[in-house]
């Protein structure tokens, strides 16, 4: 008797259990539908294919949604529906003043870092993240896991035209969406002990900065050949420009607030909100966001960046 084939509902269980490999026979099972799904919206083209592999990741983290396991199919081409639409949304030409509009719904409990918590595959996903390029890594870990969410927003973080960052992510989602179809077996990386122990290096840097050490808890984690570049394309070396603008600030009476922590491999994203005096509830804009590059384990670039809110 050959092997029995599963069902899609018994599969489907498996995968909101956690299981990525159950996730990955699915997503193979009904690939050519989905395809088939894009390629009737948006004709034979590469917006079809990174439609299907948005579709993919969505599948990914929401998986837990799917409330008629049996169901599946026409729930992932409803997905693929809704990511081809999106794509002929971001076609669309728009008045500069709302270019914001193509941003994604403001981060709730249903984003996919939070939702991937709820689940083993965590840890799959950051590991595939890991086995990107950093340039790829790094508007992926942006788009899906900060508030920095805009192709334009990503851009100016990353100094790099609106087209290179859409080119890096249609990339960065293609392998991801390969990996996830090859649902690799080998270990993974625990990537909540990894964001713990870099969200504790954070909150102790701020903490030492809000109390006179900011210099000493620098020293004990950066390079001191840090190269930082600013918001305004300012570029510094070493901690001494930082320093002091951060005892400029608190000296005014601006507090930074951790609201945000992304480890990933060779990068770490801060996501700080900044708490103005009332007396000048404008002294600086309400969020900065800090990218720090590692090498050898310590902080070696920096790029600073305040987001649109």
């Amino acid at each position: 008797m050959g092997n029995v084939v599963p069902a899609d509902a018994d599969l489907v269980r498996e995968a909101q259990s956690g299981d990525v490999h159950a996730l990955g026979l699915l997503l193979a099972r009904h690939q050519a539908g989905m395809r088939a799904v894009a390629l009737s919206i948006l004709g034979h083209g590469p917006d079809a294919e990174d439609a299907v592999q948005e579709a993919a990741l969505i599948a990914l983290r929401r998986i837990g949604d799917v409330r008629d396991p049996a169901a599946l199919a026409p729930w992932l081409r409803a997905v693929v529906r809704n990511a081809c639409r999106m794509q002929i949304r971001t076609r669309t030409p728009v008045p500069v003043g709302d270019l914001e509009a193509l941003a994604p719904p403001p981060r709730g409990e249903s984003d996919l870092e939070r939702l991937l918590d709820r689940y083993a595959m965590r840890d799959w996903v950051w590991h595939a993240v890991g086995e990107l390029s950093p340039d790829l890594r790094l508007v992926m870990m942006l788009r899906y896991f900060t508030e920095v969410t805009a192709y334009e927003h990503i851009a100016e973080l990353c100094a790099v035209p609106v087209g290179t960052v859409r080119s890096r992510l249609s990339q960065a989602r293609a392998k991801l969406s390969e990996a996830l179809l090859a649902t690799a077996s080998r270990a993974h990386d625990d990537v909540a002990a990894l964001t713990d122990a870099r969200r504790r290096e954070a909150e102790e840097t701020l903490r030492a900065a809000h109390h006179g050490s900011f210099a000493q808890a620098l020293a004990a984690l950066w390079s001191p050949e840090v190269e930082v570049t600013w918001p305004q394309g300012k570029r510094t070396k070493g901690f001494d420009y930082l320093v002091t603008a951060m005892e400029r600030d608190l000296g005014d009476g601006v507090r930074h607030r951790l609201a945000n922590v992304v480890a990933g491999r060779g990068v770490v994203i801060w996501e700080n909100d900044l708490i103005n005096p009332s007396d000048d509830p404008f002294h600086c804009p309400p969020a900065v966001v800090w990218v720090n590059f590692l090498e050898a384990g310590r902080v070696r670039r920096v790029r600073l960046f305040h987001p649109v809110r």
